[in-house]
């Protein structure tokens, strides 16, 4: 007379943060802000060999308005950094953010006074890629990782006391 009788009756029961980030997890919308060869190595990554959309990325944006996924590729100059800032700041909560290759992650071979250091300077970063420029499969592991991130954390706000460098 307890959950037995639920279950026959096709009844599930979850927590509700569980069920939204599972749907969240699993129909990420992508927005590539792509600068440098990064961006040339991502197309290959949704291209037919790879494949990101059987991954739950299928549905390219190019506004920050529809998207809840940002992939930074290549080189971020400081002019380009309150750009990326204004963009990242469009995009609805709950968002995320990836670093993709050596130059977004830490400034690459690029050690000079227009070149930005890493984006975690200015946005908060969910995940790294490493590479120079990265694999299609560590773009895919990323995703992944953005994924087990989205269904083991919460709906509350995430990056409430980050301060970049251009946070007032």
């Amino acid at each position: 007379m307890g959950i037995e009788n639920l279950v026959k009756n096709d009844l599930i029961l979850t927590r509700l943060d569980a069920l939204f980030n599972w749907g969240r997890s699993n129909s990420l919308w992508p927005m590539i802000f792509g600068t440098a060869c990064c961006a040339i190595e991502f197309m290959s990554a949704v291209s037919s060999k790879h494949d990101l959309s059987r991954f739950g990325a299928e549905v390219m944006r190019f506004s920050p308005r529809q998207a809840d996924l940002m992939i930074v590729a290549g080189t971020i100059s400081f002019k380009q950094a309150p750009i990326l800032k204004e963009i990242y700041d469009q995009i609805c909560e709950p968002k995320w953010v990836v670093s993709m290759g050596a130059c977004a992650s830490s400034g690459g071979f690029y050690d000079n006074y227009t070149t930005l250091q890493g984006i975690d300077q200015i946005i908060p970063v969910d995940a790294y890629i490493s590479g120079c420029p990265p694999r299609p499969e560590a773009i895919i592991d990323a995703i992944l990782a953005i994924q087990q991130k989205i269904k083991a954390g919460s709906i509350k706000d995430r990056h409430r006391d980050f301060k970049g460098l251009l946070d007032a």
